[in-house]
């Protein structure tokens, strides 16, 4: 998998950015811990995402009919973003619960939106028949091999940014980004999935030792509401995922207001949830455990900040 993810981060390397870090000051937010904070929000797009959006196109002939993507929101932006700049077309299928703000960045980048069904599997199943029919490539929101491996960089990024880490905390929804991630650090370092009480699909597939349907809502649902994870991520994360902590929405949304508070840091719900791990105590570091958090999303409404 290492060898996959280098030969990503070359392949995109000019298209997407290498996102900042921050140690933080002994003592925030009442923890014995070394907290660096991974800002991946800056990202193109507001997201990681760009990262196993670009690495799928790139790896690809692209067919005259473009790409196309079923999303929450932040995969499909991200595709769209890197059609747009390689010039492709791209069609994003997505469902009603996707953010206002998200449909106008899908469209802004020229993207041909759908709005389709009431949750993100609905939206697939309806982008797959789409792409049956155009003979578009399909990039896919985390099941894919060049996706993952591109979701993957921002693990070896992190990796030499702080190579001291003992832990890193990251989001899941449909699991690409802790595969990658995963897959990178290949037990070197101790990765811990969160994910709201309300969207647990990767608890339940480590917990059932194969992927399973979940129901799936809450605040974070545009971007963490995979029904179903990926096999690829089920795979990776039962070889090097040590376990999955669940958060409430409550504790997601104080995350949100800490990191705004605090450090003037914009996080979507999904962005926050990893933070929200350390913040309600659904993951308790050990005093002095050099642990790392991304920040992976920043499309928020700014409304609930204030």
């Amino acid at each position: 998998m290492r060898a996959e993810i280098e030969a990503a981060s070359q392949r995109i390397a000019g298209y997407v950015r290498t996102t900042p870090i921050m140690h933080l000051e002994a003592g925030i937010w009442g923890l014995d811990a070394k907290v660096t904070l991974k800002f991946e929000q800056l990202q193109h797009t507001a997201s990681f995402k760009p990262r196993g959006a670009f690495n799928r196109i790139l790896s690809n002939r692209i067919p005259e009919a473009g790409v196309i993507a079923a999303s929450g929101g932040n995969h499909g932006i991200a595709v769209a973003y890197a059609a747009q700049k390689l010039g492709h077309r791209a069609e994003i299928f997505v469902p009603e619960v996707c953010a206002p703000v998200k449909v106008e960045r899908l469209r802004s980048y020229g993207a041909l939106v759908s709005i389709v069904g009431a949750n993100y599997a609905e939206a697939l199943v309806a982008s797959q028949a789409r792409a049956e029919q155009t003979g578009a490539l399909v990039v896919h929101a985390y099941d894919q091999p060049e996706v993952v491996a591109g979701q993957g960089t921002l693990g070896y990024e992190f990796s030499r940014q702080a190579p001291e880490l003992d832990t890193i905390l990251i989001a899941v929804g449909g699991g690409g980004l802790i595969g990658g991630v995963a897959g990178w650090f290949a037990g070197d370092v101790r990765v811990i999935g969160v994910e709201p009480e309300l969207a647990p699909s990767m608890a339940r597939t480590l917990s059932a030792g194969e992927p399973v349907d979940v129901e799936v809502g809450g605040v974070a649902v545009d971007s963490l509401g995979a029904r179903r994870v990926g096999r690829l991520a089920f795979e990776l994360a039962r070889q090097y995922v040590e376990r999955v902590a669940l958060v409430s929405d409550e504790s997601i949304r104080a995350a949100q207001r800490a990191l705004w508070n605090d450090l003037r840091i914009v996080a979507e719900p999904g962005g926050a949830t990893a933070t929200a791990a350390l913040l309600s105590g659904a993951y308790q570091p050990a005093p002095g455990e050099r642990v790392g958090v991304v920040v992976c999303g920043g499309n928020a409404d700014l409304r609930v900040l204030m």
